[in-house]
């Protein structure tokens, strides 16, 4: 038996000491070339986060702010040429933003204290390219202390975005730019309370001189660790690793225990600006399999590093006054949260301040109307009714009491197991949440949800993964009996939480018009139809404002085609906002004439 499998063993004992405390963590594992894929495979399942990880990962939600230079001018890479005046915003109010963002359900902002204009919105020693110099408050300013100072009054935390490349330093391309950053970052690491999270990705273009600059990385990862010990460092370092796109979705088998094998840092200097943005370690962000069996049978190292899914909620990630009608709908922002925060990643959003300095309102309302969704629909766990049983479970009432900390598992060495839930009526619900013990590790790799319905039990929904948050959506269920089967596991398997709740998305919350003034939207065989009460000039736009219908239309039912999405509906006048989704057919009743 290998030395790394009795060590294994050993956790896995003291895992049984009591389902509340919080175990000792590992999250880094080197092998031997002769090491067994069996006890790679169960070094893996122990493997958990750092405290600062596990911290990071239950905040699910974070808010990224773009602002600076770029607000101004309408880019969204600065040249590094800017004048520091053209920053003055006239209303700027970073109170307006924490308070939205907090409102919102976001528990951490990251402000981009420079991006690669160069442009810094702090009072900085090393350079004149910052607020001192702008008309904003007579160059007396400072964004950063201004955001800081509301994140501190409203209890949210606090983090910044520096980057490393710099299209203004005339330093840049030489050892003493790596100097100045680290003096830079040392003034925001010391100057401004408790950070949570320093963001660094890896653009590295061409400075004012034409040179592109070898990173002193592992100085700047020192750096953090020496003033914040308790900040995460993303989308590189050690801590946290970018998903790989930045639409906000996550894989659908999103392993938090990849292969990690160091990348000589000094490659980041030949490369172009979107591949150095990649993660600065031995894969690429974009590969799709990270941490599966195959690959961890091959990995000299095994390291705990949970990805983040970075998205604007506008097209683009600074301000621009044409994208005000694009803003991300409610809904949009609540698919992309389930697929990301929801496939064991954490959702970094990014909502940009217009030119005054303040969030615009239709940003306001949709990140509002985004909370209220999310909170109506995990309003009520439907599975709290259920009496479950399981033949070879550890504590099955720790699965639906709202406590992460207290979780379900097998007995002996079992790595399968089935639960039964039994309702006294009938449930409907169309979303599955589960949830792993990740200070435990992440074990499961496959499982499968059923309904019974006569004799026979039917499938629902499956999958891989499940990590510290796993959400399933799918058409609406109605049953008193159900049952989770999990297939495979690494060791074994644990769940904190389990859920079964009802979408706020689905039709059922659209506010439908009368009857008598307006039109009716509803499904027949497949089909939608418009039903109208009166003859009249029927149009049918997107939320851009594109026009997908317009015609004479008579009273009665008149069938339209149109995609998946939210759009807005006129009739002699009146004006309403309609959904169209897979779920609408099942909830919808044809109107009455």
């Amino acid at each position: 038996m290998g030395k790394y499998f009795l060590f294994i063993l050993y956790l896995f004992g003291l895992m049984f000491a009591t389902y509340a405390q919080e175990l000792s963590y590992i999250n880094y594992l080197h092998f031997d070339d002769d090491t067994p894929t069996g006890e790679r495979i169960a070094a893996a399942a122990c493997l958990r986060p750092s405290p600062r990880q596990f911290e990071w990962q239950k905040m699910e939600t974070i808010a990224f702010i773009h602002f600076g230079v770029n607000t101004f001018t309408g880019n969204e890479w600065g040249t590094g040429k800017e004048n520091p005046q053209i920053f003055n915003p006239t209303q700027l109010d970073a109170e307006q933003w924490v308070e939205t963002l907090k409102n919102a359900g976001f528990g951490l902002v990251i402000l981009t204290a420079k991006h690669h204009d160069g442009f810094c919105l702090w009072q900085t020693e090393h350079t004149d390219h910052c607020v001192k110099n702008s008309l904003w408050k007579n160059g007396q300013g400072d964004v950063v202390k201004e955001v800081t100072e509301a994140c501190a009054k409203h209890g949210v935390k606090f983090g910044f975005y520096l980057s490393p490349w710099d299209r203004n330093s005339t330093f840049f391309g030489s050892d003493a730019y790596n100097d100045y950053f680290t003096a830079q970052l040392t003034e925001l690491l010391t100057g401004y309370g408790e950070v949570s999270e320093v963001w660094f990705d890896g653009a590295n273009g061409e400075g004012p001189n034409g040179k592109r600059q070898v990173y002193d990385w592992e100085r700047f990862f020192s750096t953090v660790r020496k003033w914040q010990p308790n900040a995460v460092i993303a989308p590189g370092g050690s801590d946290v690793r970018w998903v790989g796109n930045e639409k906000g979705y996550a894989r659908e088998t999103e392993w938090s225990v990849c292969s990690w094998e160091i990348k000589n840092y000094e490659q980041l200097s030949s490369m172009k600006p979107e591949e150095a943005a990649l993660t600065f370690r031995g894969f690429f962000a974009t590969d799709m399999k990270l941490g599966t069996r195959d690959v961890i049978s091959q990995a000299k190292n095994l390291i705990w590093f949970p990805s983040e899914s970075d998205v604007s909620i506008r097209p683009g990630w600074f301000y621009h006054q044409q994208e005000d009608l694009e803003v991300k709908t409610p809904e949009t922002l609540f698919d992309i949260y389930c697929n990301s925060a929801g496939r064991n990643s954490v959702l970094l959003l990014n909502v940009p301040p217009d030119q005054r300095g303040l969030f615009h309102g239709n940003d306001v309302r949709n990140l509002l109307k985004f909370a209220e969704i999310r909170n109506k629909t995990f309003a009520e766990n439907l599975l709290t009714g259920a009496t479950a049983n399981c033949q070879n479970g550890i504590n099955i009432q720790g699965l639906a009491d709202g406590d992460y900390s207290t979780f379900w598992t097998t007995a002996d060495e079992d790595t399968t197991s089935v639960i039964d839930f039994t309702f006294e009526n009938e449930i409907m619900f169309d979303l599955l949440l589960l949830q792993e013990n990740i200070r435990i590790g992440q074990r499961i790799e496959q499982f499968r949800f059923e309904y019974l319905t006569g004799n026979e039990w039917k499938e629902i929904i499956g999958a891989s993964t499940v990590g510290y948050k796993r959400i399933l959506r799918f058409p609406p269920v109605r049953s008193n009996r159900l049952r989770l089967t999990i297939e495979s596991s690494r060791l074994n398997p644990t769940l904190s939480e389990m859920g079964l709740y009802l979408q706020a998305t689905t039709a059922t919350n659209i506010k439908q018009p009368s009857i008598h003034t307006t039109a009716t939207v509803y499904f027949n065989s497949e089909k939608l139809f418009v039903h109208t009460p009166l003859p009249g000039i029927l149009n049918i736009y997107d939320l851009h404002g594109k026009l997908f219908f317009s015609e004479n239309v008579p009273a009665g039912q008149t069938p339209i085609a149109l995609k998946n999405g939210l759009y807005i509906v006129t009739l002699n006048g009146k004006s309403w906002k309609i959904q169209v989704n897979s779920f609408l057919r099942r909830y919808e009743k044809p109107a009455k004439a």
